[in-house]
């Protein structure tokens, strides 16, 4: 791999992963929390809105967060029948009141019986790098478990068997596994490591990733994902996914 190519997305994670990253993106919802329930929560949802406008998901997400609350984990385990009426009002794009009703229901049975949603994620984990795969598959059968699992909502979570490049899902990972001491991404689960994260591969990330030749493959799939992660790993083998905020900021913010 080029080393200016490495310098120059060095530099740009140093640009991008800071605090100020953080208002005008989703993952300033799970920082509005402090425990780890509500980060997981909050989180989880914020990265399954996140599409379209980054302003409009930031304002979707904080009237979801407002409709519980503002204390996701307590409502998610304690809300009533009634507590649940608001929300048959909410709606983002092609995610509605059926697909966030079945959110809630399957974290208030999952935390029943889990301390962390890092729980659902580490079926079959183990320390080999390329393992994420099998995680997410294993992710979503768990996820869609309950019997009453609507067939509309598997589409807002991602599986590498429909060949997704799971950008959403894979965002919200990095914001939970990641660990340094910038303030941006969270780093509270500790089994899944660094470098064994996919990283998150929108049309932005796409687009500079193959101006960059970090990218050769054509279509933009779990496959494209998967090769992006592997180069980024050539520049950095222990913590690949924080070149998402290099190739992200040069996409959005830059223009690149």
């Amino acid at each position: 791999m080029d080393n200016g190519i490495k310098d120059f997305l060095d530099e740009k994670v140093s640009l991008y992963n800071r605090p100020d990253f953080i208002p005008l993106d989703p993952i300033s919802i799970p920082h509005r929390f402090r425990r780890l329930q509500d980060i997981e929560i909050a989180g989880f949802f914020a990265a399954t809105l996140a599409w379209g406008q980054r302003k409009t998901i930031v304002q979707k997400c904080l009237v979801l967060m407002e409709m519980m609350d503002n204390s996701p984990y307590d409502f998610v385990l304690n809300h009533s029948d009634q507590d649940l009426k608001p929300l048959l009002n909410f709606k983002h794009r092609t995610f509605n009141d059926l697909d966030t009703l079945y959110f809630i229901q399957f974290f208030r049975s999952f935390y029943q019986n889990h301390e962390s949603l890092e729980e659902a994620f580490t079926n079959d984990w183990t320390e080999q790098a390329d393992i994420m795969g099998t995680l997410l598959t294993n992710f979503h059968k768990t996820f869609f478990s309950l019997p009453e699992a609507p067939m509309r909502t598997r589409k807002h979570v991602a599986t590498p068997l429909r060949k997704s490049a799971c950008k959403r899902i894979t965002m919200f990972l990095r914001w939970m596994v990641r660990n340094d001491d910038k303030g941006v991404d969270f780093g509270l689960w500790k089994t899944i490591k660094p470098y064994q994260l996919i990283c998150p591969c929108d049309l932005h990330v796409d687009r500079v990733a193959r101006r960059l030749g970090l990218i050769q493959r054509k279509q933009t799939d779990w496959l494209t994902a998967q090769e992006l992660t592997q180069n980024l790993r050539q520049l950095d083998p222990v913590d690949p996914v924080k070149y998402d905020f290099a190739l992200f900021g040069l996409g959005i913010i830059e223009k690149y």
